[in-house]
């Protein structure tokens, strides 16, 4: 489906100037439309107010037509962008805008005045420059521009190095030409609205200036402008550019829409021919319009300023840097064009000097060869010192278009060019010396050709005469580098007996090799007689013949014309439809994306990944590896990247069960060794490999089909002509794979307290901000990014732009010397890949390259045409790489250390200081963190030095493969066991969830729970909850249970009502039997199926809905949880299932009655006793009663102590020392402050276990746990229904066993429902820390007592029959069994006596409500459910193109004690209305009065008390307007995301325009068109990411009377709404204002609509605002369970 952008402005995070809140939220949008006429009124114009005389033109065809001020206003406010799928080129970008131009002609608007803008997300390749310099010299179209975007360097000389951003427009839409106001004027609208969104429609022109369009002419006049908005517009931003088209017309002056439409085709034609044939020649370009008149600066402006009274310079200013640019070229006619920065000062006089001033004919062919580079856009010279080259040296220095840059070192130096090659896809020229210089080329020559990299070499040698002769400095350089160069020349020593044509065809040959496939090295000799300098030798000017017309311009002699390719789906070999017919009929296809380094190539391989919905197995240096996302990483996008195949790829079982049928690789080269094996394994199923060179890349003689093409043509073809299935049991399985070692590997990395090196290559991408590139060197730390590097950082780009370019995520750009893999010149390639990307780069090395290129570092020092970079470099003091070899092992350590580690002590301080360069040391992850996000914001550049040693290295290394080997042999073994039924290579079985019910319990206590305060003895104390019981279609079914306590801020009124809304939003959907990984598997279901924020889940509940669905997975399997969390071919035997039990004493009593409990409860065969301390105020008592109860039981009992936080500090490390003795195994959170327990550790040496400190926090609890891997912390206990289920348990205890802590899974007096789970989970986790035991070759633990002690204070019981826990006298404790307790689970009966109720959801009634005005007749539909025994309602009013639908989840949730009554609002939904006029001209109004009156004859009709009303957006602003004017109707109101109106004359009238052009699109174009607009808005883009947002905007689809649903828009716009702002100051209604975290402009608004409700009323009773979390505007669907809490709470406390 295809997205549109409805344009806005964007209020600023900060006013310039103090500026009351309402008039914040004044959206700066006007528009001018007639609109058919019988369905809405014409505008009205603006109040008259002083702004300058403007006037809009008609620029590209026809007479020049004037519109009026305020008109021209309207007009461009009233602009709709349509956002269409990204394309595979600019000229494919043009092409799918006409379709959609072609489309809107079909069907025209019905408005004679509005703007249209289509937008399309394009590849980088596409240069705004370029673009310019393409154009015909006798343009049919004007204007014409570019304007830079750069900042820095803006001169002419930075456009020869090709990497200048910015814009390129051809035609304008509508041209501005006037007068400015004083700049003395304040301009509070400007100060108001200081940015647009970036892909928002922009003005381009000038300021100071009077331009005659009729005369072409121009003259400086102070105040005047003349701006325009460009018909067809291309803006580059960083990695992505955005082409865009604008329409725009207005029917009774400039044009009407067959005129804009026809002007645009003609705009069209000639964007798109110069699109594919224009020259990419930018010197030659320009040199046509060096007669350019010179002005100051270019100015660009948001489209939605352009009232007049912004344009001028003081103005400008305040909005930001980037409003003007001080180098741009706009051809205004054919005969005036406006110039700046953009042609050298005299272009053909360096010719005219070089070919008449030569002094010899050595320098003369020199500077042809320099000149010919330049022409044909290489203008990057890396020169090495010598004599016999001075000839070219001096030529490309004394250049006025070059960048040189020198090096001593020849090796450094070519790598430097090869950098260069990388980044800028062009090649650099290295000039040398002849003898050894040449040779010492040779390296990076190699390596450029291996990596079909382009470079060309003039190489200075000695006459032919002097060669194998005995000369000095003379061998034989003639195909010196051999198969290693595309091609050799050897040029004769200069002569003028030679046509100097020679020298200029070589060299335009020698680029076309270079740059044609396959890309690679081109060698030129260049031999020179003496005199070589400047030394004066007469020389014929007769070989000069035939150069006239090539001194006369700036282009080549010769001109290559490449051969177009074309894959397209109407001209294919029939070689290709095979292939496409294998990609279609793929079954398990996956695509491995391999060494990509052209940008284009990365945005090609992404939306090719997108369309085939394979699974995408991506290499690092693939640029798709390492990315950047907007949304949570739990979001299932439409790319499923498999980031860590190779390291799955170390289990047998996953390398045995991994078999695709078709393997499509983009790219030739893979890292992952492991993954080349499988693409072997998987032979011989079909391996195609595509890639833009016809080299050879099958070392496995398994491909079946090459293909050579660019990846852009491929994924073109491959989109347009087959659509590909992919089994989604085999992407899922994949999936679930990744994610188990996904999170196994972040887990044993992050648990590390030491820096490792896994952890640094994680940490620099996570540190990496988009825009930046990497450099990865050889050996290890390309391996360890690829292997381990973060493949999920939040984005840094601007939500709006990525989701305007409709691609999920954004690549980094990766390169490396891959090649030929070797580790010289690293830094010097580095350094010139920075200078040829230009974009900061972050390098990856080790010491052993550091060292092997410590020449690179006087290029670093050197600085030139480049961004800062930094230098990681990873010392390990030798040649890490080996340690993983088998030499590591079997050669004695001192020759390994002397032959291949290759140890030393160098210092790479001293090396940096040497050089000049900054240096940091880093030795610890903090450290290492703060360097890289200091030096990456830096103007310098940097090395950083991280400390690491081999040995541990290669411990960590081992470590962490048998881990993730260790897991993924798990995942594949639930994978497997859980298919049974199936066959495993299918992949998880999907389960649709029938029915959830519960049910609620009361059962008696012994006595109070030890949370609990401790009240009479005589009173009982009851238990309740919730018994969950969750069916499957096939009739499975699992329990779990719901049981909170008040303590942990739950309570079951609460919890009931978020049970209420999971019934409705869980039945119906599937899940996948992978669940049990709990490797943020239940998180990313609830996200992805439910469309829940998993963290707004109670704990409870969550825990209760995670153990039902388990236990119906193993229900449906027949077997135990414990068998799907670790399935085993083997059967547990008895002692590997028992669970050891800890018993509990709540120590109210003396310390001898504490000591006769605990001697009574080791009698029953306890071996483990914890004792509830801190009940009294002094801890002596407590001290008392721990040495009482040692005494008492002895030595052998394991005691634990519990203070749940409520003694200080001094108190707890009173009770330690005095208890030092008692050897306790632990003190449970013995202090109030938590950021106390390590120095209380320290003090004191008693170990400590957290509680409450990880089960009570908000969020991920990992986060929090870093603070504590002291040793000193020697346990955490483990609560699953407070901490929030199994998955956030596992995760926890997972951290816990990798820091050698002890693992205590405890319940909260759960019953035997919730405990049999529990005891399936201790198991697991014991046997889970078992085997990570030997899997570290540690002695196993002692047996752990968990804390199920709890058991013992039910007097009743909630199943029929009990739990079975008991003593055993072969182990010696009292114990539960965890296979019994899965036999319990899985046939649990529940006890009817138990149960109070069950849920009855009660059914929503859907009916109509009638009723007549002198004007119309309504019939709104009603949508009711629940009951209240106070006749109370809430009624529920949704917002523009919603439903009662809508709140229908909601209302569930709420509706067992209340009564929930939503209705669709006029126009919406089911309500009707009928006009009782004869023609549609008589409709009524419908204004927010008159709805208003429709609901409270609604309302009478409904209920006869005062309701409670819940308004979101419109429906805030009608439940706003109702509570304030109505109020005998309404008790208290919920405002979620509303607005009481504007104030501003000038909004409003603005607003209200724009919402009638809205309306008239809406009936026009349709719903489709319409609702991909309105949501293309920033206001919705926390919506867009949600993962049910297609479903939404599919839900908008179904009204069905545009007419009324367009009169509603119209009408209840803001813009006509009667502000509210002084009303509030007297609100005699309870209000809760509720807004979204992400939503500045309403959390503004929603602050001072506080604000003002408490100015007069003093005793309001409306709570404060109240911010919903990770929501954005649309807060109810967004986060609804925390709306659902924030009501209730509200209809209770008011």
């Amino acid at each position: 489906m295809n997205s549109f952008t409805l344009n806005s402005l964007i209020t600023p995070p900060f006013p310039l100037t103090p500026l009351e809140a309402h008039q914040k939220t004044i959206i700066a949008i006007t528009s001018r439309t007639h609109f058919l006429k019988p369905a809405f009124p014409c505008l009205i114009r603006f109040n008259n107010r002083q702004i300058p005389i403007s006037k809009v033109v008609r620029s590209s065809m026809g007479e020049d037509k004037i519109l009026g001020d305020k008109e021209a206003t309207m007009l461009i406010n009233t602009c709709i962008t349509r956002n269409l799928q990204p394309a595979f080129s600019l000229e494919q970008g043009l092409d799918m805008i006409k379709v959609a131009v072609e489309e809107l002609k079909v069907n025209s608007p019905l408005c004679s005045s509005g703007m249209y803008r289509f937008q399309i997300a394009v590849p980088p390749s596409a240069k705004a420059l370029n673009w310019f310099c393409s154009q015909p010299e006798s343009s049919k179209v004007y204007p014409l521009f570019f304007i830079s975007s750069e900042m820095e360097n803006s001169t002419y000389n930075s456009l020869s190095l090709g990497r200048t951003r910015g814009v390129f427009g051809i035609g304008s839409a509508v041209s501005f030409k006037g007068s400015a106001p004083h700049s003395s004027e304040k301009c509070s609208y400007v100060k108001r609205y200081l940015q647009a969104e970036s892909t928002s429609s922009k003005a381009y022109g000038f300021l100071d200036i009077e331009f005659d369009k009729r005369m072409s002419t121009i003259e400086h006049q102070s105040g005047s402008y003349y701006f325009f908005i460009p018909q067809i517009e291309l803006d580059e931003f960083e990695d992505i550019s955005f082409l865009s088209v604008t329409l725009a017309w207005d029917d009774s002056s400039i044009c009407t829409f067959s005129e804009a439409v026809h002007t645009f085709e003609n705009t069209f034609d000639q964007a798109r021919h110069s699109c594919v044939t224009g020259s990419q020649l930018i010197r030659s370009s320009l040199l046509k319009f060096s007669n350019a008149e010179k002005h100051e600066k270019m100015v660009r402006i948001n489209a939605l300023l352009m009232d007049g009274k912004h344009l001028d310079a003081n103005t400008l200013e305040l909005q930001d840097s980037s409003s003007s640019s001080c180098q741009f070229s706009a051809r205004l006619s054919s005969t005036l064009s406006i110039a700046n920065n953009m042609h050298p000062e005299d272009e053909t006089s360096h010719v005219n000097h070089f070919t008449q001033n030569s002094p010899n004919i050595n320098a003369m062919w020199a500077s042809l060869i320099v000149e010919e580079c330049t022409r044909l856009g290489l203008t990057y010279f890396c020169v090495a010192p010598g004599s016999r080259s001075s000839p070219l040296t001096i030529a490309a220095a004394s250049h006025p278009l070059t960048t040189c840059i020198a090096c001593i070192d020849e090796r450094s130096l070519a790598f430097h060019a090869l950098g260069y090659a990388k980044g800028s896809q062009k090649p650099a020229i290295i000039i040398t010396s002849s003898g050894t210089a040449v040779t010492n080329l040779f390296p990076a020559v190699v390596e450029a050709s291996q990596s079909f990299v382009p470079m060309l070499l003039l190489t200075a040698d000695r006459p032919p005469e002097l060669v194998d002769v005995g000369a000095n400095q003379a061998i034989n350089q003639v195909n010196h580098y051999g198969t290693f160069v595309r091609q050799f020349f050897s040029l004769p020593p200069p002569t003028d007996e030679v046509s100097a044509r020679l020298v200029l065809t070589t060299i335009d040959s020698a680029v076309s090799k270079a740059t044609s496939s396959p890309n690679g090295p081109i060698h030129i000799n260049c031999p020179f007689r003496e005199p070589l300098a400047n030394s004066p030798k007469a020389w014929n000017r007769k070989c000069l013949s035939g150069l006239d017309v090539w001194m006369s311009n700036a282009e080549p002699f010769t001109r290559y014309i490449p051969p177009q390719k074309s894959l397209s789906c109407n001209n294919m070999h029939w070689q290709m439809t095979e292939v496409l017919e294998l990609i279609h009929g793929a079954n398990h296809g996956i695509l491995v994306l391999g060494s990509i380094h052209k940008e284009d190539d990365m945005w090609a391989a992404l939306v090719l990944a997108k369309h085939l919905m394979w699974p995408v197995v991506v290499d690092v240096q693939s640029g798709l590896r390492l990315r950047k996302y907007l949304s949570s990483f739990l979001d299932r996008n439409d790319i499923l990247f498999i980031d860590l195949l190779d390291q799955l790829l170390m289990s047998d079982s996953v390398r045995a069960w991994m078999q695709a049928d078709v393997i499509v690789q983009i790219g030739s080269r893979i890292t992952g060794r492991r993954i080349s094996q499988m693409i072997e394994q998987c032979s011989p199923s079909s391996y195609i490999l595509v890639d833009d060179h016809p080299g050879r890349h099958d070392p496995s003689h398994i491909m079946t089909h090459r293909i050579q093409s660019s990846v852009s043509q491929f994924s073109d073809c491959v989109s347009k002509c087959c659509n590909p299935y992919v089994s989604k049991r085999w992407r899922e399985s994949i999936q679930g794979l990744d994610m188990m070692a996904a999170g196994e590997i972040q887990s044993f990395i992050s648990s590390e307290q030491s820096l490792t090196e896994p952890y640094v290559a994680r940490k620099i991408f996570e540190t990496l901000r988009c825009g930046s590139a990497l450099f990865f060197g050889n050996s290890m730390p390309v391996r360890d990014a690829d292997m381990y590097g973060s493949n999920w950082v939040q984005c840094t780009h601007s939500a709006s732009l990525l989701l305007s370019s409709g691609l999920p995520c954004h690549w980094v750009q990766v390169t490396g010397n891959r090649g030929a893999s070797g580790i010289d010149g690293l830094i010097s390639t580095a350094v010139g890949f920075a200078v040829g990307c230009n974009k900061r780069v972050l390098m990856v090395m080790g010491d052993v390259s550091f060292l092997h290129d410590t020449n690179g570092l006087a290029l670093l020092r050197e600085r030139k045409s480049r961004k800062p970079m930094v230098i990681v470099v990873v010392n390990n003091h030798g040649g890490a790489i080996f340690s993983q070899l088998p030499v590591a092992t079997t050669i004695d350590r001192s020759i390994v250390d002397q032959f291949f580690y290759t140890s030393h002590n160098v210092s790479l301080r001293d090396l940096c200081s040497a050089h000049g360069v900054k240096h940091v040391q880093v030795k610890t992850k903090g450290e290492l963190q703060d360097a890289l996000f200091t030096s990456q914001r830096e103007d310098a550049d940097c090395i950083v030095e991280v400390e690491s040693e081999i040995d541990t290295n290669v411990a960590f290394h081992s470590n962490l493969r048998n881990f993730t080997r260790h897991a993924s042999e798990h995942a594949m073994n639930v994978i497997s066991k859980l298919s049974i039924a199936e066959s495993p290579l299918q992949g998880p079985t999907h389960y649709k969830i029938n029915k959830m019910e519960y049910s609620l319990y009361r059962v008696q206590l012994n006595s109070p729970p030890t949370s609990s305060s401790r009240n009479s003895e005589n009173t009982p104390s009851y238990r309740e909850g919730f018994i969950i019981r969750l069916s499957f279609e096939d009739g499975s079914t699992g329990f779990g249970e719901v049981a909170p306590l008040e303590i942990h801020k739950e309570n079951l009124l609460d919890v009931e009502e978020q049970l209420r809304f999971l019934i409705h939003a869980i039945e119906g959907n599937t899940i996948s039997n992978f669940l049990p990984l709990l490797k943020y598997s239940f998180s990313s279901w609830i996200w992805n199926s439910l469309g829940i924020p998993p963290g707004s889940i109670f704990p409870s509940v969550r825990c209760g809905l995670e153990m039902a669905i388990l236990s119906a997975i193993a229900s449906r399997h027949d077997i135990s949880v414990l068998d799907i969390l670790r399935p085993s071919r083997e059967e547990l035997s008895k002692s590997s299932s028992a669970v050891q039990i800890c018993a509990l004493i709540d120590s109210y009593g003396s310390p001898e009655d504490t000591a006769f409990i605990a001697s009574t409860l080791v009698a029953e065969g306890f071996t483990a006793i914890k004792i509830k301390v801190a009940r009294r105020t002094d801890p002596d008592e407590d001290i008392a009663a721990i040495q009482e109860v040692r005494r008492k039981v002895g030595k052998h009992i394991v005691l634990r102590a519990d203070a749940n936080r409520k003694w200080t500090y001094d108190a707890a490390v009173k009770f330690a020392s005095s208890v030092k003795d008692c050897c306790l195994q632990y003190i449970e959170e013995p202090i109030d402050n938590e950021d106390d327990i390590v120095r209380f550790c320290e003090e004191t040496g008693v170990p400590v276990a957290l509680d409450e400190t990880i089960n009570c926090t908000i969020g991920n609890p990992l986060k929090v746990l870093q603070k504590y891997s002291h040793s000193g912390v020697a346990a955490v206990v483990i609560k699953p229904g407070v901490i929030g289920g199994f998955e956030n348990a596992a995760l926890v205890a997972r951290w816990a066993q990798q820091h050698g802590k002890m693992t205590v899974l405890s319940a909260a007096f759960e019953s035997a429902v919730g405990l049999s789970a529990y005891i399936q989970f201790a198991c697991y986790l014991d046997m889970q820390n078992a085997e990570m035991q030997r899997l570290m070759n540690k002695e196993p633990q002692s047996s752990i007592a968990h804390g199920f002690g709890t058991y013992r204070w039910f007097k009743e019981e909630i199943t029929a029959e009990p739990l079975n826990i008991h003593y055993n006298p072969e182990h010696g404790f009292v114990e539960a069994d965890a296979v019994d307790a899965g036999q319990f689970l899985q046939k649990c009966q529940i006890n009817p006596e138990a149960v109070i109720r069950t849920s009855v959801l009660e059914q929503v009634k859907e009916y109509q409500v009638a009723f007549d005005t002198e004007d119309a007749s309504f019939s709104i539909n009603v949508f009711e459910t629940g009951e209240s025994n106070d006749g109370s309602a809430v009624v529920f009013l949704h917002g523009f193109l919603g439903t009662g639908e809508d709140w229908i989840p909601i209302m569930n949730a709420i509706s067992s004690s209340t009564r929930c009554i939503a209705v669709d609002l006029p126009g919406h939904g089911g309500s009707r209305l009928q006009y009782h006029g004869k023609n549609s001209s008589e409709r009524p109004n419908l204004s927010i009065d008159v709805v208003t009156d429709i609901l409270c004859k609604v309302l009478d009709d409904l209920s006869p008390g005062k309701v409670t009303l819940v308004g979101y957006s419109m429906g805030a602003r009608i439940a706003l307007y109702t509570a304030l004017k109505c109020s005998d109707k309404v008790e208290r109101a919920v405002i979620i995301s509303g607005s009481p109106g504007l104030i501003d004359n000038d909004a409003r009238t603005m607003r209200k325009a724009k919402d009638e052009f809205r309306a008239s699109t809406l009936v026009s174009n349709g719903l489709d068109f319409f609702i991909d607009a309105w949501y293309s808005e920033e206001l919705w883009t926390s919506l867009r990411i949600h993962p049910h947002f297609k479903q939404i905007a599919n839900s908008r689809l179904q009204h069905d009377d545009l007419h009324t649903l367009g009169k509603v828009l119209s009408d209840l716009s803001i813009g006509k709404q009667p502000s509210l702002w002084e009303d509030l100051k007297h609100c005699k209604v309870a209000l809760q204002l509720i807004v979204g975290e992400n939503d500045a402009k309403f959390k503004a608004i929603a602050s001072e609509m506080y604000t003002t409700i408490g100015h007069e009323n003093e005793g309001s009773v409306s709570p404060p605002v109240l911010e919903i979390p990770g929501a954005g505007h649309a807060v109810h669907i967004e986060n609804p369970l925390a709306v659902i809490t924030a009501i209730r709470q509200f209809i209770k406390t008011t």
